[in-house]
């Protein structure tokens, strides 16, 4: 995963166009359909070019979460920084925003964009989202953007957001989500085509696993449904008779935004 993006990284640095993968844009990554229209420009006016364009996102959470001024704010996975510099906007100077990511490439991306940026309120760290590097009860809010979904270990991801989160913070995400069940194989191939690594968590699973991790007032909200047809190419390169499988992944593969609360 490192090294698919940190390419993606480096793409952007010279000025190609990025993916979902972390390999050459394709129809077979689908990425036009999971990472386009995302933003809109009033989002984006004043942002790096080179922050909007290695965004690998399936959301917006910046979008969505409550931000406010003197917050301080953690993206888990921060890639290029897109979500962190409009964080760091929203919050102020007397607020703080933290970009977290484990890939050099990225990391070295989005602090030019930082420089670029003007921002003086922005840090990035090195490392990666199972061992937050952040103390405890330092966070006021948690976002992050079609990450979660791609860790080997979501229940310590979630308890490292639970730690650093400041009493009463909330967590904030956009994430691939499975609603429902799918075949194995299907939900498998679906899974590697929306988020390039399968492992999206079905929406009762979120819930639990946040849950178990100590969050309350856990809420879900579909932003984004994929269409099976947004994945044919890849499917039918798959083996995939994708009209016979179109009634199992009809409305079932989604970008969502998971919101949760520390008591």
């Amino acid at each position: 995963m490192r090294e698919k993006y940190g390419a993606a990284a480096l793409r952007v640095v010279r000025g190609e166009e990025s993916a979902c993968c972390g390999t050459s844009p394709s129809a077979a990554c689908g990425a036009d359909p999971i990472t386009t229209d995302l933003y809109g420009d009033a989002d984006t006016r004043g942002v790096p070019g080179t922050a909007v364009a290695a965004s690998l996102g399936c959301g917006n959470p910046t979008a969505l979460a409550e931000l406010k001024a003197g917050d301080v704010v953690l993206d888990l996975g921060s890639g290029g920084g897109l979500d962190v510099l409009l964080s760091a906007r929203r919050v102020g100077p007397t607020g703080k925003a933290y970009g977290l990511d484990t890939t050099d490439e990225m990391v070295a991306l989005a602090e030019e964009n930082k420089r670029k940026s003007g921002l003086t309120n922005v840090e990035f760290l090195r490392g990666t989202i199972e061992n937050i590097p952040l103390p405890d009860s330092s966070v006021d809010v948690i976002i992050s953007n079609c990450v979660i979904n791609l860790s080997g270990d979501k229940e310590r991801v979630l308890r490292e957001a639970f730690r650093v989160l400041k009493p009463g913070g909330q967590f904030a995400v956009s994430d691939v989500v499975v609603l429902g069940e799918l075949p194995a194989q299907v939900r498998q191939s679906m899974e590697l085509w929306v988020g390039c690594i399968a492992g999206a968590l079905t929406d009762q699973e979120y819930r639990h696993k946040l849950t178990s991790a100590g969050f309350q007032d856990v809420d879900l909200q579909v932003t984004r449904t994929y269409d099976v047809e947004d994945a044919r190419s890849f499917l039918a390169a798959e083996g995939f008779d994708v009209d016979a499988v179109a009634r199992d992944v009809k409305d079932n593969v989604v970008s969502a935004f998971v919101r949760a609360r520390k008591a």
